[in-house]
């Protein structure tokens, strides 16, 4: 098959149809477009522009990079410092970090800018300052507001002088050229600022009641219900931890007036429980192991609030209390959390074992059951039998290792107190915690066995007095974090408590100091010795109902 002619419209002569005949107008045009494209490339005018865009690039890269690297600021609010930072941002708002509850996010204003605040640290010197002085804890309130500002003004400069700083050099390093560097310079001040502005011109005031919570926050009704609650007592509840503070420094001026000083061979334990993630009962704890020489703190559970792998770190704190931390798990701490516990390097975890401390030999056994949600616990396999309830259980495997050691055992510890009738006569103290009400009881003599049941396998000579039945005292220990953020639900704040143990050198519990201190909003702190055997405590008479409780029913 052969190529058709075809006229020429120039010269009328016929020419065969070939490829390059089809494709020569195609390149003929790509050739003159190129052309084109290489002169405006060469023209001055582009020169220009492209300067111009390395130095709009050149700056816009200062700004980012002074502005992550460089805008950030230590700002005093009240008795706290809250680091505070900006970066660049699309959507703009303000993001508020609570460690270890979570993060609040606020919808303040629009980009290009992202504020981010951190609390949870406090100024040494101004605490100290409104220690001395009680009026500035309210004072301090009321200029909250005025410090937040003038905080945001002092980041606002920094950042501005820190990205026109950074573009400067930036473009210095590059252009070596001063036209191109104050080029740099002034876009910077244009891009930074314009944005600053931006932000200024559309802050929402109103956003701050409508924060998104993340993290830990988002299962705190108290913090994510009732907005108008919060907002009447918020000013309450901001000044807690510098309330804390001051009242713990009363407990040095009362110590000195309290009654039957302890012997110098006096073991020493903190009864602590129910922390509930509260990072501010850590600085009472310290203060008290420091103030009266703690030999041990024993912790009867429930540390965290939903044992989850993000409140792992809550725990860390441990490690930096210098003494022993001898700790059973509560319902809402999971098996994550007691490994947590576990790798603190002075920490030790008892379930179902014991460990000796100072000459005090303790017990104890985890809680058998992971009901962070409040959840009952399930119906016992024998709803006839409560002794086969599951806490009654772990009670019952506890006094079991405890009676097939072959030392003395002076304490036992478990979280919740339906755990204790079957450690009854069995040891001579037992701690729990769970009700977060502090309480003191006498167990219920353990029932004589049955008729028909077989001798004691330790023959009794004749003649030999019968010895009295070991007595066993309950100690039930309140929330020594306030509930955590459920404390704040009540009318009346939960209290802070714990109680300083007095042993002697034969593990006998000689007498306690109780420590109260207001809960979230309040500046109350109460102490009280207790001389046991000169104290009442209320006993307990029906075994099957214990604090008001039948057993293997949650509470809390």
């Amino acid at each position: 098959m052969t190529d058709e002619p075809f006229e020429d419209r120039r010269t009328g002569a016929g020419e065969p149809l070939t490829m390059e005949n089809r494709l020569s107008p195609v390149l003929r045009a790509t050739h003159r477009v190129t052309g084109a494209l290489g002169r405006a490339w060469r023209h001055h005018w582009a020169h220009r522009l492209r300067i111009w865009a390395a130095v709009l690039l050149v700056s816009l890269t200062g700004v980012v990079v002074g502005t992550m690297l460089l805008a950030q600021s230590d700002i005093p609010v009240g008795p706290f410092r809250a680091d505070m930072s900006i970066s660049p941002s699309v959507e703009g708002g303000t993001e508020v970090d609570i460690p270890p509850l979570g993060s609040l996010h606020l919808d303040s204003h629009d980009g290009p800018i992202h504020l981010k605040v951190n609390l949870g640290s406090l100024d040494q010197q101004r605490t100290e300052a409104l220690i001395d002085d009680p009026t500035a804890i309210s004072a301090a309130g009321q200029s909250a507001v005025d410090d937040v500002t003038r905080g945001v003004l002092q980041l606002s400069l920094r950042a501005l002088g820190a990205a026109i700083a950074c573009a400067l050099l930036l473009s210095a390093l590059i252009f070596r050229n001063v036209r191109r560097v104050a080029s740099a310079g002034l876009i910077a001040l244009m891009v930074t600022g314009g944005s600053l502005g931006l932000a200024a011109g559309t802050i929402r005031p109103g956003s701050i009641s409508e924060p998104r919570y993340e993290g830990l926050l988002v299962n705190a009704p108290a913090v994510v219900g009732d907005a108008r609650r919060i907002a009447d007592n918020y000013g309450r509840y901001a000044d807690q931890l510098a309330e804390l503070v001051s009242n713990v420094s009363r407990i040095y001026t009362t110590v000195s007036t309290l009654p039957v000083e302890p012997s110098g061979n006096t073991t020493r334990i903190l009864h602590v429980s129910d922390l509930h993630l509260n990072p501010t009962s850590w600085n009472v704890i310290k203060t008290v192991v420091k103030s009266w020489d703690i030999d041990a703190v024993v912790d009867t559970g429930d540390i965290v609030d939903w044992g989850s792998s993000a409140e792992t770190t809550y725990v860390n704190n441990i490690g930096q209390l210098g003494v022993p931390y001898i700790y059973v798990r509560g319902n809402h701490d999971s098996s994550a959390i007691q490994a947590a516990v576990a790798r603190q390097r002075n920490a030790i975890v008892l379930d179902n074992t014991m460990t000796t401390i100072s000459g005090v030999t303790i017990a104890g056994i985890g809680d058998p059951e992971f009901t962070p949600d409040k959840s009952e616990t399930p119906p016992a396999a024998n709803a006839d039998d409560p002794a086969t309830t599951p806490l009654l259980s772990s009670g019952g495997q506890l006094a079991t290792t405890i009676r097939g050691a072959n030392r003395k055992v002076g304490v036992a510890l478990v979280h919740d107190p339906a755990m204790a009738p079957p450690l009854s006569g069995v040891v001579p103290l037992v701690l729990a915690g769970h009700t977060h009400k502090r309480e003191v009881s006498i167990l219920p003599a353990p029932a004589p066995p049955a008729e028909g049941t077989a001798p004691s396998p330790t023959p009794v000579p004749s003649g030999t007095p019968t010895p009295p039945p070991l007595e066993t005292r309950l100690l039930v220990e309140g929330s020594t974090g306030g509930a955590g953020l459920r404390g704040l639900q009540k009318e009346a704040p939960t209290p802070l408590q714990m109680s300083v143990l007095y042993f002697d050198e034969n593990q006998n519990l000689k007498a306690y100091d109780d420590i109260q201190l207001g809960g979230t909003g309040q500046s109350n702190v109460e102490m009280q010795r207790n001389v046991v055997g000169a104290e009442k405590p209320a006993p307990t008479t029906d075994p099957s109902v214990f604090n008001g409780v039948t057993p293997g029913v949650r509470r809390s």
